[in-house]
């Protein structure tokens, strides 16, 4: 279930102008050029976190023991973790669960309800079925897909708060937080660093990217936006941000291939198959990144159009979408946004 937090979906470039040692943003505060920077390789994916702040270095410690308790408890394929628990007593018994865990859970569950389960943690009966990205990855029959499909339904997620316990009603029934777990974490550490008073820094959870303040120039951070048709790294334009997450989900980074016909990762819990319609790529960039995590897997099930205009009506949001005809289509909030790619050209779409 857990298999899509642990591995990045698409890779955000992040391009800065160094200047000398000592800059300041402040009169207090020393901004240094060069970072405080570890990459570890984490969830299955490169996770680095740079912090500008001079004197914070040790704050790198405390961030890389968060990110490694927080994706201990919230994996499947450790039979000792907290979600591996919940999904092993479904239909039997109520799990006790961290405040992290049940954080997580209400949310998941909050977003699956807010796009009527078009978006579905309990989607785990299907993605291990599918398994796609791992070697045992195959295309599933009718059959399996119709009993996977029959077990999926947020609905079914009893949550109490006072004793912070989850319950799955059904047996068989399976959490699958993958698609909002790196933003989950990657909120919590932008809280850590808020706590250690670091102003200035770059978290990127293997694409999920959160830029803090300002760069070392003063100015806003350059973020790339990653081309859902090349390997990662390859960027189609980039935007201009600061304090602001940004996550992509495209088709192209996980696929299996049955036949000459390739199946993304992106698995549609209405009618068991990937999604398939004209979006090969969305970028969504908000306040935190599990808003994100969850939109980006949501929109896809909409549609471009629908999902434009979705995102248009979700306050403090904005979405960059690629469609599989390579137009780039912007939500009208985004005015920086530089095209670089001679493959794509902007489109027009009239918004409801």
């Amino acid at each position: 279930m857990y298999r899509k937090l642990f591995i990045g979906i698409c890779i955000l470039t992040i391009s800065l102008t160094m200047y000398g040692c000592g800059k300041t943003n402040s009169d207090e505060l020393q901004i240094n050029s060069s970072p405080y920077k570890r990459t570890e390789f984490l969830m299955g994916t490169v996770v680095t976190v740079k912090i500008y702040d001079a004197d914070k270095e040790t704050v790198l410690d405390r961030i890389f023991q968060t990110i490694e308790t927080l994706a201990n408890q919230l994996t499947s394929n450790d039979i000792d973790s907290e979600i591996a628990n919940i999904n092993h007593y479904a239909g039997e018994q109520p799990v006790e669960v961290s405040d992290s865990t049940l954080k997580l859970i209400v949310s998941g569950k909050d977003f699956s309800e807010s796009v009527n389960g078009l978006f579905d943690i309990t989607i785990g009966p299907l993605t291990s079925l599918w398994s796609i990205g791992f070697p045992d990855a195959r295309k599933p029959g009718e059959e399996e897909i119709e009993k996977a499909l029959s077990l999926i339904d947020y609905k079914k997620i009893e949550i109490n708060e006072m004793e912070h316990k989850i319950y799955l009603q059904d047996k068989g029934m399976r959490l699958d937080l993958g698609a909002i777990a790196k933003g989950f974490i990657t909120d919590e550490v932008n809280k850590l660093l808020e706590e250690e008073h670091v102003t200035t820094a770059i978290i990127d959870l293997g694409g999920n990217i959160y830029v803090k303040g300002l760069a070392p120039s003063g100015k806003q951070w350059t973020v790339g936006i990653q081309d859902p048709y090349s390997p990662r790294g390859t960027t189609i334009g980039n935007i201009q941000t600061t304090n602001k997450s940004v996550v992509t989900s495209g088709i192209y980074e996980r696929f299996l291939e049955v036949e000459g016909v390739k199946y993304h990762h992106l698995l549609n819990p209405t009618d068991g198959y990937p999604f398939n319609n004209e979006i090969a790529g969305v970028t969504i960039i908000s306040e935190e990144s599990i808003d994100g995590d969850a939109l980006s897997t949501s929109v896809f099930a909409m549609g471009l159009e629908a999902g434009m205009d979705y995102i248009e009506s979700v306050a403090g949001v904005e979405a960059i979408f690629v469609s599989t005809d390579k137009q780039v289509f912007l939500t009208t909030g985004i005015a920086n946004f530089e095209l670089t790619s001679n493959a794509y050209r902007m489109g027009e779409m009239e918004l409801k």
